[in-house]
């Protein structure tokens, strides 16, 4: 596990803008965290507003309430990393909900369900404005466990059909007969968007219908990978590469 040189501080996501001196209703569940955790009124905590500031803070409990308080002492800003935008299958709940965890900290910027049609057998799946908000909480949880300053944005699901490929992204569809993923990378990317198909794969008409679309195919391994440790190896080196490229 990596750390830092810092000694270890409770992070709570804020969905506001953070300024010095401002203080910041933290609610109903950072106060909880923070009597779980034993921290006392007065402990320096950070925040993150998942746009790109962290705070340092100081603790306040005002007696009497359910809720929690922060006072800024002072904001970082933090510019964003390069961006990685990762489509999903639509599939099971439960792994979905995990590789949006893990993805989460790993700094992509995007998450969009995609529905394949092996998806539709698949039971129960995460999927639907019910799904993205449990997602939500789980990437928030995971920006707070990491420390992160980004929130990825969820896009609303989509039929594979109506996918698009920005014409700025270097677009990559993971896919066993492809090239090895480091060859479809260039050195520099602006961004770089990853598909990836259902447990059993894209069926071939799907895959060259990514391919009429720009999406280039590559493959992680010799072996067949379930979706989620896909999407993790791929956005791992996907941001190992574009780490030699930021400052």
């Amino acid at each position: 596990m990596e750390r830092s040189d810092r000694a270890s501080v409770a992070t709570f996501f804020v969905d506001a803008t953070l300024a010095e001196g401002q203080v910041v209703t933290l609610g109903e569940n950072a106060a909880h965290h923070a009597h779980v955790r034993r921290i006392p009124a007065g402990a320096t905590i950070r925040l993150t507003n998942g746009a790109g500031v962290r705070a340092v803070a100081e603790l306040l409990l005002p007696a009497g309430r359910g809720d929690a308080e922060a006072r800024v002492a002072e904001t970082e800003t933090v510019a964003p990393p390069t961006a990685i935008h990762l489509r999903v299958p639509v599939a099971d709940r439960d792994r979905m909900l995990w590789l949006g965890e893990k993805a989460t900290e790993l700094g992509i910027t995007s998450w969009q369900s995609v529905r394949f049609r092996r998806s539709a057998s698949v039971s129960p799946r995460g999927e639907g404005p019910a799904f993205a908000q449990k997602l939500r909480a789980r990437m928030v949880g995971a920006l707070e466990q990491s420390g992160g300053a980004w929130l990825p944005d969820v896009l609303p699901d989509v039929a594979l059909e109506e996918l698009a490929l920005d014409p700025s992204h270097s677009g990559l569809v993971l896919n066993a007969a492809g090239a090895p993923i480091v060859s479809g990378l260039p050195a520099a990317p602006r961004a770089i968007a990853i598909v990836l198909g259902p447990e059993g794969g894209a069926e071939p008409d799907e895959l060259e219908l990514l391919g009429a679309r720009g999406w280039r195919s590559v493959r992680l391994a010799p072996t067949t990978l379930r979706f989620e440790t896909a999407a993790i190896a791929a956005v791992s080196i996907a941001r190992a590469i574009t780490l030699t490229q930021e400052p």
